[in-house]
């Protein structure tokens, strides 16, 4: 790793970030339960609007058929207009819940609208009050309503078409399908599809009705769904974008000159490295906190980079920032005393997530009756001809790293790179040149030709302060022996020390203490049960696998914490978590994304090399 360019930041850049975060915080919201109300009045109007827009008999007042004879397509535009307005309204009123400023601006623009278009097609004086009511209310209270816009993606755009469109084509059914009786013959469903079809782009389809003012309804309710389809869409592809949050060069550096100072504290501080988060820094520069916000949730992950006694104004700063945009805010894997000042600073809880593995070289030994299993296939898999290989990545080749990048993505077992709290996510960097390699190879067999291809596993390594390592990477040959990654951990922790490593942080193992407790003698009915649910879980998640992988190596178990401010937040904070992690993948379709790889990226690695 680069030497710091200094030994304190002498930037004012993340000083002035850290006090313009702090002043714009606002005072605590007196009516947290304000928002969400108005959100799901603006739900329930809008739902209102569009089952108005689209069944007859809900509007079939004497006012109704009196408003009937206006001239033209008077009323019909208007029933059109409030199915517009209606959807909007229900597009806007999660953002609405969620205190964004500018679905606040488009509700208050909306709700007078439709209640003048309540007043004008079926003078449904009910409707149009409530409506300006809400309005008023919003009014009122505008100042609940300050969150900034989430970071923006054009894939937005795509889906937005995608489920607007197929919510019109079922929209535009129903307003088909109940006014059978006025239909001329009898349509089939293709037909009526393909009236449908005609419709949203504005066209007149294939079936035709007994009275004109009716087949007006239907093609501009229609045209509304495709209009506002259109113009959601376009105007997510066309505004201005504004870059998903990365750790650029300079935030980079700041954050290495923290971790040579502080970066034995916490075996997860590297992971801040990723440059796929961002990073706030406190006031006085002295702390960081990276993150990435995932689906509203603003996630962090381990402790915070730097002095512990910077910690309070970081989190400070990481607190009125999730305020400022009204995310979720949550830590993912911070250890007890990280655990501790969060829910300290901040008001907020903390879950025990499981426990991290870290063994001891100099008291790592493969002797003894508990290390007999590992003992066996240690040496079973070398008799089979397999040799490791432990180097700093500084020491390797260009060539080497790129064989070894290209191996790794080759072994990966998903189109996508796992990891975020735990994992780099690279390999190669010219920065990260005091990461641990270890890497299995076997020699061809007699007979068989030496293709030079002799590379079957890896295990890669990130720095842990000045005497440690965490390991970031563990992939291998599908094809090789049973056993390799016991062969490169033990190699790894008898031939680091040599190197000055003292502590190796292996795994993460979710809900350690769970199943070791639930598997005792004695334990409870409820203990057992929630045993045999993480077992039944690790059909499909290494849960369970890697515990007791882990054990293998007779580690001391640190604990590992997930903080949270409100407990209906976890289900969201769960899933935000999956994403993040990659366990599960939303937005682009599989044709439309780029193959993430575990490789080299040159131009960022020279951009780092030249600033250190």
């Amino acid at each position: 790793m680069s030497a710091p360019v200094s030994a304190e930041p002498t930037s004012e850049a993340p000083r002035r970030r850290g006090l313009q975060t702090l002043r714009t915080q606002a005072a605590a919201v007196p009516r947290a339960w304000l928002p969400g109300a108005v959100g799901y009045a603006a739900l329930a109007i809008g739902l209102i609007d569009i089952a108005c827009a689209i069944f007859p008999k809900l509007r079939l007042t004497k006012m109704h058929n009196w408003a009937g004879h206006l001239p033209g397509g008077t009323t019909s535009l208007a029933a059109a207009g409030t199915l517009m307005v209606g959807m909007l309204l229900v597009l806007l009123a999660h953002a609405l819940r969620r205190r964004k400023r500018r679905a606040w601006r488009a509700v208050c623009v909306l709700l007078p609208v439709g209640a003048a278009l309540h007043l004008l097609r079926w003078h449904q004086v009910g409707q149009a009050v409530v409506s300006l009511a809400l309005l008023a209310v919003l009014l009122i209270h505008q100042r609940e309503f300050y969150a900034k816009a989430d970071p923006r993606t054009r894939w937005r755009a795509v889906l937005n078409f995608v489920v607007l469109s197929a919510v019109s084509v079922l929209l535009g059914l129903v307003i088909v399908s109940v006014r059978w009786k006025s239909e001329v013959g009898d349509p089939t469903l293709f037909q009526r599809f393909e009236h449908i079809g005609y419709g949203l782009f504005g066209f007149e389809g294939p079936i035709h009705y007994t009275s004109d003012r009716i087949g007006d309804l239907v093609g501009y309710s229609l045209g509304a769904l495709g209009l506002v389809t259109a113009l959601t869409t376009a105007y997510l592809a066309l505004r201005p974008e504004k870059p998903e949050p990365e750790l650029t060069p300079e935030d980079e550096l700041k954050v290495r000159e923290l971790l040579a100072r502080h970066g034995r504290r916490d075996s997860l501080g590297y992971f801040a490295l990723r440059r796929d988060k961002s990073v706030l820094f406190s006031p006085t520069g002295k702390a960081a906190i990276s993150y990435r916000v995932v689906s509203g949730v603003m996630l962090a992950s381990g402790d915070p980079v730097g002095d512990v006694e910077a910690w309070p104004g970081a989190i400070k700063v990481f607190m009125a920032t999730a305020r400022e945009h009204a995310w979720v805010p949550a830590v993912m894997g911070c250890s007890e005393v990280g655990g501790e000042v969060w829910t300290r600073e901040a008001g907020l809880d903390a879950l025990e997530l499981g426990d991290e593995a870290i063994v001891d070289t100099a008291s790592f030994s493969l002797s003894g009756r508990a290390m007999r299993n590992v003992r066996q296939m240690v040496k079973r898999i070398e008799r089979n001809g397999y040799s490791c290989r432990v180097r700093r990545v500084g020491d390797l080749t260009q060539q080497e790293k790129r064989q070894i990048a290209d191996a790794a993505a080759r072994w990966r077992g998903t189109d996508t790179e796992r990891g975020f709290s735990m994992a780099l996510g690279r390999f190669g960097d010219a920065g990260d040149d005091d990461c641990v390699v270890v890497t299995a190879h076997k020699a061809p067999e007699e007979g068989e030709p030496d293709t030079g291809d002799d590379l079957k596993a890896v295990l890669h390594f990130v720095p842990w302060g000045e005497d440690g390592i965490s390991l970031e990477l563990m992939r291998r040959d599908r094809e090789a022996d049973p056993g390799l990654n016991e062969l490169l951990i033990v190699a790894a922790l008898q031939e680091v020390g040599a190197m000055g490593v003292r502590r190796v942080s292996l795994n993460f193992a979710m809900f350690r203490s769970a199943l070791a407790r639930g598997e005792r003698i004695g334990a409870g009915p409820v203990l057992r049960a929630w045993r045999g649910l993480l077992v039944f879980l690790s059909r499909w998640f290494q849960i369970e696998s890697l515990y007791k992988f882990n054990a293998k190596f007779q580690p001391s178990w640190e604990p590992r914490f997930l903080v949270y401010q409100h407990t209906r937040d976890l289900p969201r904070i769960g899933f935000a978590a999956m994403q993040a992690e990659a366990f599960i993948t939303l937005g682009m379709p599989r044709f439309g994304r780029k193959r993430q790889r575990q490789g080299l990226m040159p131009e960022q690695s020279e951009q780092l090399g030249r600033a250190a």
